[in-house]
C-alpha cells in the first residue's frame, strides 16, 4: 500500500462533472462546501426516481425493491464505518441531525449538568448544543489557541469533571484544517464519564472514518460533501441511542435508526447513498483487489485518498505561507491537516474568490459558518477568509492552475 498511488485518471472518469462541457477549463476548489457527485450515486438516484418512486416496503415489486435499496444503503455504509447497520441514521442535513440530538440531550439532562463545545467548530456542531443553556444546562467552551487555531487536550482536561455529560468537537475544522486526535479526546471524555459527539463533516470527504475503532458515541457527516446526495449521516452507538429519549414517531421508538428522525426519510436520496459504498468498493477493486471486508476496503480507499491529497497540498501551503500579505490559518504541514486552506487577506476573501473565478478557479470567501474560530484568531470578520479546498479527485494540473491564479491576484 505504501508504494501504491491513486490512479487519478481513473478517479476522474468516475465523476461526470469532469466531462461536462460547461465546466471545462475550471478547477473546483470549494469542495468543502460540497463535492462533485460520483456516477454510482447518480445512477442509483436516477433508477429510484424512474423505477422505484413509490412508497417503499409494500408487498409489490417496485415498492419492495425501493425498500431493499434503502436498507442496502444503510447496511453497506454502516459496515464501512465499522458500526452495526441500525446504529446509522439518515436525515436531511448534519445541522438538522445535530439539532434533533440536542433536543434529546436536553430532555435527558438535568439543570446544572454540563456539556463541552469548542470554538473551532462549524456552527452546526456548536449552536444547537449552546442553546441548551436556556434549559439550565451549563455550556463550557474548549477554546482554540488564538495563534494556531488548534485545540490542546490539556485545556480539555481542565474542563472535564463529574458534571460533564457530553463533549462535542470536530474531527477536522472547516477553516483551520487541523485533524484532531479523536481517539485520545474520546478516551479522556469517556474516562470522565462523558459521551462524545464528533462532527466529521470536514474530514469525511478525505476518507470515511472507522467510527468503531475511533470510539465516539456520535459521529456525523454530510453525504453531499462525500460525493453523494444531500443527506446527513449520523452514527449513534447503541448504548447511547437506547438511553436518549425517542425523537421520532411513537411507533418508531423501538427501532434505533428511526429514533432520531422525526420526519419520514427522503427515500430516493437514502437509496442513492449506497452509491458511495459502490464507489469505495470500485476504488479498492481497481487499485488493490482481492478479498477484504467493508471497513478494510474503506480504510484502503481512505489511505489512497489521503496520500494523494497530502502530496498535492504541501506545494499550496508552501506557496501561501511565505507571502507577507497572506495569513495561513492552521498548520503549514500537509500531513497534519485536511486540504481545506483558509487564507486571511488584506481585502475581503469573497472579492478575491471573484477575481480567481476569472482565472477558472472556483473558490469561496466568507466565514463558512466558522465565525467563532475566525474571530478567536483575530480575523477581520468584515473581510473573512478566502477558502481553497480540494479532495482526492483534484489533479496536479489544477493545483498548478490555482498557484498561477494566486500569483495573478494576490
Amino acid at each position: 500500500m505504501a508504494a501504491m498511488k491513486l490512479d487519478i485518471d481513473w478517479v476522474r472518469a468516475q465523476f461526470p462533472a469532469f466531462a461536462e462541457p460547461s465546466l471545462q477549463g475550471q478547477a473546483f476548489f470549494e469542495n468543502a462546501g460540497g463535492s462533485y457527485t460520483c456516477k454510482p450515486v447518480i445512477d442509483r438516484l436516477m433508477r429510484f426516481y424512474t423505477q422505484r418512486k413509490v412508497q417503499p416496503y409494500a408487498p409489490y415489486e417496485a415498492s419492495t425493491l425501493g425498500g431493499q435499496e434503502m436498507d442496502e444503503a444503510r447496511s453497506r455504509m454502516a459496515a464501512i464505518l465499522g458500526v452495526d447497520s441500525d446504529e446509522l441514521s439518515f436525515g436531511p442535513s448534519t445541522t438538522q441531525n445535530t439539532y434533533v440530538l440536542a433536543q434529546a440531550f436536553g430532555q435527558m439532562m438535568q439543570p446544572g449538568e454540563a456539556i463541552i463545545v469548542t470554538n473551532q467548530d462549524h456552527e452546526a456542531n456548536t449552536g444547537p448544543w449552546r442553546r441548551l443553556a436556556d434549559r439550565g444546562i451549563e455550556v463550557r467552551e474548549w477554546r482554540i489557541n488564538p495563534e494556531t487555531g488548534q485545540l490542546d487536550t490539556d485545556d480539555l482536561e481542565i474542563l472535564l469533571d463529574e458534571s460533564v455529560r457530553l463533549v462535542c468537537f470536530p474531527h477536522c475544522s472547516n477553516v483551520v484544517g487541523q485533524i484532531n486526535p479523536v481517539v485520545e479526546i474520546t478516551a479522556l471524555a469517556h474516562a470522565a464519564g462523558a459521551f462524545v459527539c464528533v462532527d466529521g463533516v470536514s474530514y469525511a470527504p478525505h476518507g470515511f472514518a472507522d467510527v468503531g475503532q475511533l470510539g465516539p458515541d456520535i459521529y456525523l457527516f454530510s453525504a453531499y460533501k462525500t460525493f453523494g446526495p444531500h443527506q446527513g449521516l449520523m452514527v449513534i452507538r447503541r448504548a447511547l441511542g437506547a438511553l436518549l429519549p425517542n425523537q421520532g414517531h411513537v411507533f418508531n421508538g423501538d427501532t434505533l435508526y428511526k429514533r432520531f428522525t422525526p420526519a419520514g426519510p427522503d427515500h430516493a436520496q437514502v437509496a442513492a447513498s449506497a452509491g458511495m459504498a459502490d464507489y469505495v468498493d470500485a476504488i479498492y477493486a481497481h487499485h488493490i483487489g482481492g478479498a477484504a471486508g467493508p471497513a478494510e476496503r474503506g480504510a484502503a480507499a481512505h489511505d489512497l485518498m489521503r496520500a494523494h491529497e497530502t502530496e498535492l497540498l504541501q506545494p499550496l501551503l508552501d506557496a501561501v505561507k511565505s507571502r507577507n500579505s497572506v495569513r495561513l490559518i492552521g498548520p503549514s504541514e500537509a500531513a497534519g491537516r485536511a486540504p481545506t486552506v483558509a487564507l486571511a487577506l488584506n481585502r475581503p476573501g469573497e472579492g478575491v474568490a471573484a477575481e480567481l473565478a476569472r482565472h477558472g478557479i472556483m473558490a469561496g470567501g466568507g466565514d463558512f459558518y466558522a465565525g467563532r474560530a475566525l474571530s478567536a484568531m483575530g480575523v477581520d470578520m468584515d473581510k473573512g477568509v478566502l477558502r481553497l479546498s480540494f479532495t482526492h479527485y483534484t489533479c496536479k494540473e489544477e493545483i498548478d492552475q490555482l498557484l498561477n491564479a494566486l500569483d495573478a491576484v494576490l
